[in-house]
């Protein structure tokens, strides 16, 4: 388990590095790290470049947030449920196509392989982590980075999907209605773990001890990467969204 859990949080880490808020914008010959705030993230590119350059960051980095979690089933797979597949080998059908079916349901049935539900959502949770720490502390970008929050939803799309799609209705909710990306994100960010305890109490969906641990680590991290908008929020000092005159 240990070299699975390494292995997917440091591929996970090294896609999370690179930074597609630099990469767009020096094809417009700007330099994101000295415009703006100097966030290399989605929110300064749209602030700096307009609305197609930031949207295109927010997608590609919400892809990021995606891919890095789908490494992690990827390192799951190899080092942690394929070793299992010994002990039930015989029990699993012939044929490429069919062998390929019954490993995708390990992942619904780890039981099935003797492996257990929560260390396998800890490995695969290892690969969005990693990547969400790239992206805030990229090693291309002596350690600075964006705030995470595309690189978040798209992680989390494969990870806790319901709980992000309400996350990103209070995200739309909170941005319309105050015009602050930070307020919109930190809403996002504390409804993960309120969605996890509250959702099985009022639907069938089910969130075991490491899920309801994750999303509450997220929720404070994500508060902790906005502790400067925090601040300029308290001093009234925030920038808005506003629309501009036609």
């Amino acid at each position: 388990m240990f070299a699975a859990l390494g292995i997917s949080a440091l591929v996970g880490y090294l896609l999370g590095s690179v930074n597609f808020a630099v990469l767009v914008s020096k094809r417009y010959g700007v330099d994101i790290l000295k415009e703006g705030s100097g966030n290399p993230g989605a929110t300064n590119v749209k602030r700096v470049l307009g609305k197609g350059p930031g949207n295109l960051v927010f997608a590609l980095d919400a892809l990021k947030g995606a891919a890095g979690t789908g490494l992690g089933f990827v390192a799951a797979y190899l080092f942690y449920l394929q070793p299992l597949f010994i002990k039930v080998v015989a029990e699993m059908p012939s044929g490429v196509f069919a062998r390929l079916q019954a490993s995708l349901d390990a992942f619904s049935q780890p039981e099935r392989y003797h492996a257990d539900p929560n260390s396998l959502f800890v490995i695969v949770a290892a690969g969005f982590v990693g990547t969400l720490l790239g992206h805030c502390f990229s090693c291309f970008l002596k350690f600075k980075g964006g705030k995470g929050v595309a690189s978040t939803i798209g992680g989390l799309l494969v990870l806790l999907p319901i709980p992000i799609v309400i996350g990103a209705a209070l995200w739309a909710l909170a941005f319309y209605t105050t015009r602050y990306v930070s307020v919109a994100s930190l809403a996002l960010g504390l409804s993960l773990p309120l969605s996890c305890w509250l959702l099985p109490k009022f639907t069938s969906q089910q969130f075991g001890a490491a899920q309801l641990t994750f999303a509450g680590a997220i929720a404070l991290f994500n508060v902790w990467t906005h502790r400067s908008n925090i601040g300029r929020l308290l001093r009234g000092e925030e920038n808005k969204f506003t629309k501009k005159a036609s």
